[in-house]
């Protein structure tokens, strides 16, 4: 049976409506600070519409912080993947409990997660050990909320280059208060503010995600190293 006009209407037009909303944040938000983003966004959505992810890795610091100054009450996603390095555990707990961070862990399912250890999936299909233990364990959480706030910053990789604040990925608006701060920039944040770096920085770290995915290297230069990926898989 053919599906009539009138019959696809619904979707063209929630498609529409989105593409409207994002149009308007994405000029709304554009001139603004990241401070100043921060604060305007619980002008537009409501805190129980706003999902927060942090790897506590070597951006962290910055974003999180602009969150605990502007928004102390907002939870923090957290995704333990089980291959975390153990300064990045200990980088966690330091800023948690310097800014009195609201934080969550979420965790890949087990049986999943030990495959991917006997297995040694990294070495193999290093997506789709990605999957098991980042992407999927958001997904059920992710259908709360109606804003995904990332810190993504556009030198960090091809694709993120050509992101805008405001996109509608996956069925839920992302906003990416720090899209177009630059290295220098964020460096300059976070010491200004005194803020602590991650620990691996100051061993050539640049990016730092799982023990078995990450070496030192400028930007995601160590991530991934002699493959194509440069992305996990959660904002793509």
């Amino acid at each position: 049976m053919t599906t009539s006009a009138a019959q696809q209407q619904p979707d063209q037009t929630m498609d529409q409506t989105i593409e409207e909303r994002l149009n308007e944040l994405n000029q709304r938000y554009h001139d603004l600070s990241p401070e100043q983003r921060v604060k305007q966004l619980y002008k537009d959505f409501d805190l129980s519409e706003v999902m927060l992810t942090s790897s506590f890795a070597t951006n962290s610091a910055f974003l999180l912080h602009l969150f605990a100054t502007s928004a102390p009450e907002q939870v923090i996603h957290f995704i333990d993947t089980g291959f975390h390095f153990p300064e990045t555990l200990a980088y966690k707990e330091q800023l948690t409990e310097l800014y009195h961070l609201n934080v969550v862990d979420v965790h890949p399912e087990e049986w999943k997660h030990e495959y991917t250890i006997k297995d040694q999936t990294w070495k193999t299909d290093p997506d789709f050990c990605c999957s098991i233990n980042k992407v999927e364990p958001l997904q059920e959480i992710k259908k709360n909320f109606n804003v995904w706030v990332s810190g993504l910053m556009r030198w960090q990789t091809e694709h993120r280059a050509n992101l805008d604040v405001f996109e509608y990925r996956g069925g839920i608006i992302k906003f990416y208060p720090l899209l177009d701060v630059s290295k220098e920039e964020r460096d300059g944040y976070i010491r200004d503010h005194k803020l602590p770096f991650h620990p691996m920085v100051a061993e050539g770290y640049s990016s730092v995600g799982c023990t078995h995915c990450t070496r030192p290297g400028d930007d995601r230069c160590g991530r991934w190293v002699d493959s194509s990926k440069s992305e996990c898989g959660l904002h793509v």
